[in-house]
Order: C-alpha cells, then sequence, then structure tokens
C-alpha cells in the first residue's frame, strides 16, 4: 500500500506544478538560482587563485550565497586567476575558469530564462537549503527563483534540492546523486565495471576473485569521492572503511593503463556525423568504420529510461586497459562526445551525473552549447523534465527498495506533484546518511547484478 500511495503521488500530473507557483512581488523578477556544495568553495579558498577570491568564497560558505549584485566583483576576482598551476592544483583553477563562464552565461541570458526575459543570478550553497526546513525551503524558492541549476557532480555528502517547482535541471532526489545510481546503470544496461556493494558492517578475508585481474580499484566510502588504491593494499583500508560504511569496491585498471571518457547530454548526434566524415575524407583505405561512443548499446538501453533529451550532464566511461596509444600514461580524461572507437566491448559504464560540469572547460562549454542549442530552458522542455525525472525516481526507490530495508517517510513530500525520496529515520544525536545504506552485499560481474554472501 505504501508503494502504492507513492507511485500515485510521484505520476500525479505536471498541470498541478503551476498551484505551487507563488507570484513574485510587483517590481521583482525572478532570478535563476546556480546550486553549488562546500567542495567548490574549498577549491576557491585553497587554490590561492587571487587575493580577493578568498573573501567571497568565505562569503558563499558561512552566508551560503552570493547575490547577482555581488557576481560582477565576484567574475573581475575570477578573471585574475592566472592558468599556471599543474597536477592538484590545475584542478582548483579549472573549476574556477569554468564557474566564471558558467556564470556569464547564465546571467540575463533570455535563452536561459524561462520567462524569456533575461534573468540575475544567485549562487546557492546546498548545505545552506538543508539546513531550512521543507516548506521554508520551498516558499523562498518558489517566491525568487524560476530555475534551478546544479553544478555537477555535487558531493555525495549533499542532500539534493528535491523540486519540481522551480524547476530543476540536476539531480532530482539525493538517491539520483548517490552510488544506487551506479548500481541501478548497471543492472537495466548489463554493462559496467566489476563492483561490489557491501553492506556496513561486512568484513572481507580476502578480495574477490573477480578483481584479481586488477592492479588498481576504485573504493567509494558512503558520502565521499571515489579513491584509487593499489589492489595490493586494499585490504585493509577496506575493511577499515566497511566498519563505519557502506562501500562500493569497483574494478579500475589493469596494467594501470584505464581511459575515461565524459560523454555530454543531450547526445548531439551531428557532431557524430560530421566527425565520422570527415575522418572518412582524411582516412584512407580504412576497411571498417570507427564507433562513437554516443551509439554504445548501454547508452541506447539507458536512454529507454532516462531522459537524456531534456537534460544536461554527463556519462562516465571507462576502459580498464589503454585504447589510445598516442596518450601519455598521466594523460587527463577524454572529455567528448565524438570519441572514435574500435569496439564496445572495452568501454562500460562507470557513473552519471545531472547538471552543468564544473571540472573541465571542454565539457562545461559542451554542455551550455547544448543548453541553449537544444532549448533546454524553455517552459515546454522543463515541464518533460520534471515529468521524466519523476519517472526515473520511480526506477531508482523501487531498486533500492529490494535491497535495502529504511521505509520511506510519509512527510517527506513538499507537495503536490513533488517526488519522494527515502530518508533515514533520525535518532537524537546520531547524525545518518541522507540516502539509505545498502543492507545486502551486491555483486555486479558477467553483466549481471547478484546477492552475495562474504
Amino acid at each position: 500500500k505504501q508503494w502504492y500511495q507513492r507511485r500515485v503521488a510521484i505520476t500525479a500530473g505536471v498541470d498541478k506544478i503551476a498551484l505551487l507557483k507563488q507570484p513574485s512581488e510587483e517590481g521583482y523578477s525572478k532570478r535563476i538560482a546556480f546550486l553549488f556544495d562546500s567542495t567548490l568553495t574549498a577549491f576557491l579558498m585553497m587554490g590561492n587563485l587571487s587575493p580577493g577570491l578568498k573573501t567571497h568564497a568565505v562569503t558563499m560558505f558561512e552566508v551560503g550565497k552570493l547575490s547577482d549584485e555581488s557576481l560582477d566583483s565576484f567574475i573581475a576576482e575570477l578573471d585574475k586567476v592566472t592558468d599556471t598551476a599543474e597536477g592538484e592544483a590545475k584542478r582548483y583553477f579549472d573549476h574556477a575558469f569554468t564557474l566564471r563562464d558558467t556564470i556569464q552565461f547564465l546571467r540575463y541570458n533570455a535563452a536561459i530564462d524561462p520567462a524569456g526575459v533575461g534573468a540575475g543570478v544567485d549562487l546557492l550553497r546546498c548545505e545552506s537549503l538543508n539546513s531550512l526546513d521543507a516548506s521554508t525551503c520551498s516558499r523562498v524558492l518558489n517566491k525568487n527563483y524560476n530555475l534551478l541549476i546544479s553544478m555537477a557532480p555535487l558531493s555525495n555528502e549533499v542532500r539534493t534540492v528535491s523540486s519540481s517547482s522551480p524547476y530543476h535541471i540536476g539531480p532530482p532526489v539525493p538517491e539520483v546523486n548517490s552510488v544506487w545510481l551506479k548500481m541501478w546503470m548497471y543492472h537495466i544496461t548489463g554493462c559496467g565495471p566489476v563492483s561490489f556493494l557491501l553492506a556496513k558492517g561486512t568484513r572481507l578475508l580476502h578480495l574477490p576473485p573477480e578483481l584479481y585481474p586488477y592492479d588498481r580499484l576504485m573504493i567509494t566510502t558512503w558520502g565521499h569521492e571515489s579513491t584509487i588504491v593499489n589492489t595490493s593494499n586494499v585490504l585493509m583500508a577496506l575493511n577499515e572503511a566497511l566498519s563505519h560504511s557502506a562501500v562500493l569496491l569497483q574494478a579500475y585498471s589493469k596494467r594501470n593503463e584505464a581511459e575515461i571518457v565524459y560523454v555530454t547530454f543531450p547526445f548531439d548526434k551531428s557532431d557524430v556525423n560530421n566527425a565520422e566524415n570527415v575522418e572518412g575524407d582524411n582516412v584512407e583505405g580504412e576497411e571498417s568504420k570507427k564507433l562513437d561512443l554516443v551509439d554504445h548499446p548501454a547508452l541506447v538501453k539507458l536512454s529507454s529510461c532516462v531522459d537524456f533529451d531534456h537534460s544536461c550532464g554527463y556519462v562516465t566511461f571507462i576502459s580498464s586497459s589503454k585504447q589510445f596509444s598516442e596518450r601519455q600514461d598521466e594523460s587527463p580524461p577524454i572529455c567528448s562526445t565524438n570519441v572514435h572507437i574500435d569496439s564496445f566491448d572495452d568501454w562500460k559504464l562507470l557513473d552519471m551525473y545531472f547538471g552543468v560540469p564544473l571540472f573541465s572547460s571542454e565539457v562545461n562549454k559542451h554542455t551550455c552549447d547544448l543548453l541553449l542549442s537544444r532549448k533546454l530552458c524553455t517552459e515546454k522542455s522543463l515541464i518533460a523534465l520534471t515529468d521524466s525525472h519523476r519517472q526515473l525516481v520511480l526506477y531508482l526507490l523501487d531498486f533500492i527498495s529490494e535491497y535495502q530495508l529504511v521505509p520511506l517517510a510519509e512527510d517527506d513530500y513538499s507537495g503536490p506533484g513533488e517526488v519522494k525520496s527515502f530518508v533515514c529515520q533520525q535518532m537524537p544525536g546520531i547524525n545518518l546518511p541522507p540516502v539509505p545504506y545498502p543492507t545486502r552485499n551486491l555483486m555486479f560481474s558477467t553483466n549481471s547484478l547478484t546477492e552475495i554472501t562474504v
């Protein structure tokens, strides 16, 4: 009965969304909210990027908001950043550049404003919104904004904003921004790296045989970023992590030669066709046409459940062995929508994120171009996105319900048309994660998901 009630609530008609909207004050134009997390402010503060930038970063963290009136000064500070960093520090610089470009793209752009007039942009920190109760948060957002756009990826530690009013381009519920989405993707497509989702409290005496061929593994503790570790050193660290958290353990590379490729969506088939034509003109005697990751069978299957046409973000593919001989071992991941490959079998789905990426100038620019060319911010497209996201949430929550025992909270519902999500039942003095832990150990291998005993 509980699941039936949730289905009825989530699949309620899109026309109810209009009932949630509140009129803005006379003479005040609603703005666009760009949602970020504390990771971004940490990058801006730790990078030593420019003297005045740290002041703005502190405001973003402590106040939780940087209003449109402050953005001219903020952009001026971002303009002072010079691209001279290498290694890990380059990550901070890249985020500064793409944040500047994103703000300039969104501000007063009539094609991005659902009202069609061009709106100012406020930067809002997700953690600050999380500190508000659901009704207050909904009232504030509806009063001041007509569109929410999330950065991608948001940290797994953040409880993402669940909103269909204002419209939201980003993860619709926290579960979509979690490890659960990975396992669901692998399950429905039959494509993904060898993966073990281990419940908290599990203890391994040895590594599973399926991971023996790999020299590096990826460990993701619940609510934290993934880390790459050598297989020879993983067992002690893994058991330590399992003592306080659920863990996702995945195959990463053989002979230290993994390749990562980011494929942005909506998928632009014209780019693929143009690239193939150019390649055909320049390469003589090639017996077989190169394949493109956009046409990967896993993406075709995923498209039946995920609306790639009305949202933006990126899908990550991984190959556990080197595929591009001209690239150095430490080359950064390829960010492209028209990567040509020899075989689909060499490439596996790794993850998927919704929103505007900030980690790469190339993938950020392509995503912003798609927001314009595919008219993703029009009322028609946003209504279609809200409806399809509601269906995606249904698929994912039904999947999660099979592998954990935390009930759906009856009061986790902010109004008609809103999607619900799982919530952990909070106990006094105990902080539980925003997304429930698995209670069963799962393995994805040989194209199928199975429950295991360890």
